[in-house]
């Protein structure tokens, strides 16, 4: 087995150009007949189906594969948010010479159209005008289905993060119940998952050349149907491969995960509790029974959270003791599949066998199970292909696709955009358009591991970064756009600071099965370096024409703190005022569940925050965003946080109830109570799982203690849970004796500070005096809508330090 990352045979500028290259670049990429007759083109080699109003700026997925197609020689056209009663929109553009890419757009479609209440939303970021209902529920199986009906012989290649999260049989929130793989539901012929650049230049490559979508089943990072398994593939059971394992109980939550001393403390006191414990006994005897050789507890790695390598007396395994010193990697194949002496067979030459959708349906555990195996195989270094019974077909999943380099970043950055919705919205108000207009995507991906997010499972955890060369382009092309006052809203990402982050080592990255370099804590093998992003930063600032930059993408502050010069560099030119980050949690139950550090990594973080901010002689602040009813909380946990919330003077404004998105880990565990982070059997840990309307309302009130509609639940409950010593008029008490008139509902400040103005909504703020404008009131936390100051645009003077 190969132990070095993988690399493409052809990069994606590697290709040779399909013959229509002659036509040139297309100004924006045409969605009416007409545009098409002025470029002169006579039909479209392929149509993009979209349920996002067409923006050409590579912050949106179709203009990124439409323009990176375009690149390749094809004619590339958009319909973008047609109506689906139907299929005559779907013939707007004509017939297709080679397929339809079909994607839901930016959003999954259900989250775009319904809150964590399951409540449908009036609105939709991505439509002109904020308008909502412009696409329909599951608008991946809609789309699909209607091009279908439309040109029934069009090959269809299916995309975008709504296909990508839904590739196997998954948990369905909306319906409560597990739904099996959207191919099939869709009838598409492939589908891409993860950022499918390559995957979509290859495959469109192959269909010029008259290859048939049917044979095109060697491209990584792709999914389609098939009844039997190609010769030559050695098939795993995954109840097999699922090794025995164990993941480090989260570090003291007061513990400052920066400190390696204190980390190393607790590490080794998970140590002494793994040491005697039953499972060291029983992986050992495991490995016997399998004839791996002998399993060490002394070897075992301090934060072996899932599929983490675990280093093992090879025995007869032969080329296993070729591997270098500090890298070891096992595969447990099944129990008499292979004899002592026989050699491993190739992980390209292997395929595990998930258990089927019907089984999955009708057991959680089985589920959670599979979730676990899933989650095991997204390393593009060591990942296997995957396989999934439903009914008569097998859904079968290539590995995932390699990471673009550096140059194929640059390359895909780079293409023509025109960064403007096309002209036939004619200058109507796009949200999300207006929230990225003037920001520049830096990198993919995310590392992080957070269990309720779908990061991982879609971009993946290595890092892939663009030159600082071509971030610097992007901004001075960026200045020419209408609009452009000198603020750039932020060079960021997924996250705002793993820019260039990545592992020391290419073959520990190639090996590692860890699903987080950063929990339980910062792993040694991670670097840290933040220099190249504060080099990134002070070049961008000193741009002609760039008066500010800010950083909008959320702070991974445990990251932010191993570097203090980042972040003095970070609060003294790039915070306009506030901060986001996401603690999400303080107490170790939750966070265990979330793979989230502990509460001490934010004290360390705001105590930097702080010190710097004086130094600059600004007044900022920190905007710390929490989780409620999250899997693993408990009503205990929650009052534990509203304490803590009263305690540093926090008043959330807006709370986020958990909202369980498919295949995602936390929602593995909502869904079947059971934690697939450890092994998964019948007898596995349970997980704390908060369903109900009424318990998901209690644990957002605990967030909003200080709203007098939730006092009556907040009173019930501290009685229920013999805490009604907090109930009281005094500064230690939670919540008053008195109740206020109130109707019992709650109102958002968003909402409360906005009027309509001959129907315009206008954002209204109170009159204050200057003094409170500057001082926040005693116990009131100070956020964008509770009497922060204004956002500094980098048109006030600096104030001086006192």
């Amino acid at each position: 087995m190969s132990l070095l990352p993988p690399v493409a045979k052809t990069p994606l500028f590697g290709h040779g150009r399909y013959w229509a290259e002659c036509f040139g670049d297309a100004p924006f990429l045409p969605m009416s007949r007409a545009e098409m007759d002025q470029l002169g083109w006579d039909s479209c080699d392929i149509i993009i189906i979209t349920g996002d109003a067409y923006i050409d700026h590579p912050s949106f997925g179709m203009a990124i594969i439409g323009r990176l197609l375009e690149a390749q020689g094809f004619r590339v056209g958009i319909i973008a948010q047609p109506e689906w009663q139907s299929a005559d929109p779907f013939k707007v553009l004509g017939k297709p010479n080679l397929f339809f890419g079909i994607a839901a757009g930016n959003m999954d479609s259900m989250i775009n159209r319904y809150t964590a209440d399951r409540k449908i939303r009036s609105d939709d970021a991505y439509s002109p005008n904020d308008e909502g209902g412009r696409r329909p529920d599951r608008a991946s199986l809609v789309y699909a289905q209607r091009a279908r009906e439309a040109y029934p012989d069009v090959p269809q290649v299916l995309g975008g993060i709504e296909a990508s999260l839904r590739r196997i049989a998954h948990y369905d929130y909306w319906q409560d119940k597990v739904r099996r793989s959207i191919l099939l539901d869709a009838k598409s012929d492939i589908l891409l998952y993860g950022n499918a650049e390559r995957a979509i230049v290859e495959i469109a490559h192959r269909l010029s050349r008259g290859e048939s979508i049917r044979n095109i089943t060697d491209v990584r990072g792709t999914s389609f149907l098939r009844r039997d398994t190609p010769k030559g593939m050695f098939v795993l059971d995954s109840t097999r491969v699922d090794a025995p394992g164990r993941v480090d109980r989260i570090l003291n939550p007061y513990v400052n995960t920066a400190d390696l001393a204190a980390c190393d403390i607790e590490k080794q006191k998970s140590a002494a509790t793994y040491a005697g414990s039953a499972f060291s006994s029983e992986l050992s005897n495991a490995a016997s029974d399998r004839g791996f050789g002998t399993f060490s507890s002394n070897s075992m790695p301090g934060a072996n959270d899932i599929g983490a390598p675990i280093e093992v007396t090879p025995g007869a395994w032969g080329d296993l003791t070729a591997l270098p010193d500090d890298t070891t990697v096992v595969d447990l194949l099944p129990a008499g599949s292979v004899s002592k002496r026989s050699k491993l067979p190739a992980r390209d030459d292997t395929v595990i066998r998930l258990p089927s959708y019907e089984k999955v349906k009708a057991d959680p555990v089985l589920y959670a199970h599979a979730n676990r195996v899933l989650h095991l195989e997204t390393n593009p270094g060591n990942a296997r292909a995957l396989v999934q019974r439903h009914g008569e077909n097998d859904v079968w999943l290539n590995p995932p696709p390699i990471p673009l380099t550096t140059e194929e970043m640059d390359y895909v950055f780079d293409l023509p955009y025109a960064r403007v919705p096309h002209p036939s919205y004619e200058g109507a108000r796009i949200p999300a358009y207006e929230m990225i207009r003037f920001s520049v995507n830096i990198m993919r991906g995310c590392f992080g591991g957070c269990t309720f997010c779908s990061i991982t499972e879609h971009e993946g955890r290595i890092i892939q970064s663009r030159s600082e060369d071509s971030i610097i382009r992007e901004v001075e092309k960026m200045r020419d756009v209408p609009g452009f006052t000198g603020i750039v809203s932020d060079l960021g990402g997924p996250t705002a600071n793993m820019y260039r982050l990545a592992c020391k080592s290419p073959v520990i990255e190639a090996a590692c099965r860890k699903p987080s370099c950063v929990y339980p804590g910062i792993c040694e093998n991670l670097n840290t370096d933040h220099d190249p992003l504060i080099k990134l930063y002070r070049r961008a600032r000193e741009l002609k024409g760039v008066k500010k930059v800010l950083i909008s993408s959320g702070l991974r502050y445990d990251l932010a703190v191993q570097s203090p010069e980042y972040v003095r560099e970070l609060v003294t030119h790039h915070v306009g005022g506030y901060l986001k980050i996401a603690p999400e949690h303080t107490q170790e139950g939750p966070l265990s569940k979330m793979m989230k550090p502990g509460i001490g990594s934010y004290d360390r973080f705001k105590q930097l925050f702080d010190k710097f901010s004086k130094e600059a002689g600004k007044e900022q602040f920190l905007i710390p965003y929490f989780i409620a009813a999250h899997p693993g909380t408990t009503d205990e946990d929650m009052l534990g946080l509203a304490i803590w919330l009263k305690k540093n003077g926090f008043r959330a404004d807006q709370v986020q109830a958990f909202y369980p998105s498919p295949m995602a880990t936390a929602t593995a565990m909502y869904h079947s109570g059971k934690n697939p982070l450890r092994k998964v059997t019948r007898d596995s840990e349970e997980v704390e799982i908060v369903k109900g309307d009424k318990r998901r309302r209690l644990h957002k009130a605990f967030l909003r203690y200080h709203d007098a509609n939730n006092w009556p639940l907040l009173r019930e409950a501290l009685r229920a849970m013999g805490r009604a010593d907090l109930i009281g008029n005094g500064k230690q008490h939670l919540i008053p004796t008195w109740q206020p008139a109130t109707d019992g509902q709650y109102a958002s400040p968003r909402k409360k500070n906005t009027s309509t103005i001959e129907g315009v909504s206008v954002k209204v703020q109170p009159q204050k005096s200057r003094a409170s404008q500057r001082t926040p009131q005693k116990g009131q936390i100070q956020t964008q809508h509770t009497g922060l100051p204004p956002r500094d645009d980098g048109s006030r003077a600096p104030r001086r330090p006192r």
